[in-house]
C-alpha cells in the first residue's frame, strides 16, 4: 500500500483526539447502567470515578498515593509520529492534574492492518516513546489488537504524598483562576482534518498539544483544585471543579488564553466547529450565563491535551505565578470562584 492510496489517519472518524470522547449526557447514562454502586468501599482506594477525578489514587500506607489513569482516542492528526506524541501527552497529563509525578506507561494500541501498515504503527509508538523519554519515564510495554479503527494512548501510574494530592474538590470563595495553555485545539484540529488549516495552524496545534503539563507536580502549597481542560472544554472541566466544590465562577472571557481570535473566527466561519462543541453546550448550558456566539465556540471548544486549570487561594498568588513565569505557561488569572450562585459559571 503507497501513500498515495494510504487513507489519511484522521479519515478514520468523525470527532478527532479528545472530541471522541462520549457526550457527558451519555456518558452518566452509561455509568448508571453499569451497576455503579457510589456506597460501595474500597479502604485503600481515595478517588475512583465518582467524583469525575482525572485518575484513580490509592493509598499507599506509608504517606505516600498511587495515581493511576489511561486515556486513548483517535487520530487527531495524520501524522503518526506526531500522533503518539500528542496521544502520550495527553494520557501523562491525568497524572501531572492530581499533583503527581509519572512513574511508567503502557501503550494501548488498536490498529487495522489491512488499511494502514504496521510501519506506520510503529511511528505511533515512536512518537508516544519520544514524549515519555521527555516526561522522564518508559513505555514498558502495553496491548495492541486488529480493529477496523486506529486508536492509541496510554496506562500510566505516578505518585505523590497524599498531603500534595490535588482534586476537583477544594475550591474556595475567592480563589483565582488558572488556565496554562490556550484555548482552541478543537477548531485547529478540525480544520486540519479538512485540509484548511495554514502551516502556522499547524506549527501552533502541534506545539500547543505536545507540551507537557508537568507544571503540575510542582506546584506549591496553595493550589486548592486542579484538573486538565480535555474533552469537555473550559467550561465543562471548571464545571465540574465547581460541581465538586459547591461554589460558583466568574470568568474575565478577555484574559482567557486562547489562539489567535481573528483566525479562530475564520475557521469557524469555514465550518471547522467540532461537534463536541455542541455536545458540550447541550450538556452545560443551563449553569452557564449567557454567552455570545465566539464565547460559545472558544469555551465549549473540545481540547486535546490541553492545559492545567488551577485555583489558587489569593496569598498563594505571587508563588503560583512565579512558578507558572518559569515553566514558560500563561500565569495571569482568568476568573475567579464565587460562592455558590443560581449559575455555576458567568462571564464578565
Amino acid at each position: 500500500m503507497d501513500s498515495a492510496t494510504r487513507p489519511a489517519l484522521t479519515s478514520f472518524n468523525p470527532g478527532s483526539g479528545c472530541g471522541c470522547k462520549i457526550a457527558p449526557n451519555a456518558l452518566r447514562e452509561v455509568i448508571g447502567a453499569s451497576g455503579f454502586n457510589p456506597n460501595q468501599s474500597w479502604p485503600t482506594l481515595l478517588f475512583g470515578h465518582e467524583a469525575n477525578e482525572d485518575a484513580a489514587v490509592m493509598d499507599l500506607g506509608n504517606g505516600d498515593v498511587l495515581v493511576h489513569t489511561t486515556d486513548f482516542f483517535t487520530p487527531i492528526v495524520d501524522d503518526a509520529f506526531e500522533f503518539g506524541q500528542i496521544a502520550a501527552a495527553n494520557a501523562i497529563s491525568d497524572v501531572y492534574a492530581m499533583g503527581a509525578t509519572p512513574d511508567m506507561a503502557l501503550a494501548i494500541l488498536c490498529w487495522p492492518l489491512d488499511k494502514l501498515p504496521a510501519a506506520m504503527a510503529g511511528q505511533v509508538l515512536a512518537g508516544a516513546r519520544d514524549t515519555c523519554t521527555k516526561a522522564g519515564i518508559p513505555l514498558a510495554g502495553g496491548h495492541s489488537i486488529d480493529v477496523p479503527q486506529p486508536i492509541f494512548g496510554l496506562a500510566v501510574t505516578g505518585r505523590c504524598r497524599r498531603d500534595a494530592l490535588k482534586t476537583n474538590g477544594g475550591a474556595q470563595p475567592g480563589d483565582l483562576l488558572y488556565l496554562t495553555k490556550p484555548l482552541g485545539i478543537g477548531i485547529v484540529a478540525t480544520a486540519m482534518k479538512k485540509g484548511l488549516a495554514t502551516e502556522a495552524d499547524h506549527a501552533w496545534g502541534l506545539k500547543t498539544m505536545c507540551a507537557l503539563n508537568a507544571v503540575g507536580a510542582k506546584l506549591p502549597e496553595g493550589v486548592h483544585a486542579m484538573t486538565d481542560v480535555t474533552g469537555f472544554g473550559l467550561a465543562g472541566h471548571l464545571h465540574e471543579i465547581l460541581s465538586a466544590s459547591g461554589t460558583s465562577a466568574e470568568l474575565d472571557y478577555a484574559s482567557i488564553p486562547t489562539y489567535d481570535k481573528v483566525r479562530m473566527a475564520d475557521l469557524y466561519a469555514s465550518g471547522c466547529m467540532p461537534q463536541g462543541t455542541t455536545k458540550n453546550y447541550v450538556t452545560y448550558y443551563s449553569d452557564c450565563g449567557a454567552v455570545s456566539g465566539e464565547q460559545l465556540f472558544v469555551l465549549f471548544d473540545p481540547q486535546t491535551s490541553g492545559g492545567l486549570l488551577l485555583a489558587v487561594a489569593p496569598e498563594a498568588q505571587e508563588g503560583v505565578e512565579t512558578l507558572l513565569r518559569q515553566e514558560g505557561v500563561h500565569a495571569s488569572p482568568i476568573g475567579h470562584v464565587t460562592e455558590a450562585q443560581e449559575k455555576k459559571i458567568v462571564f464578565a
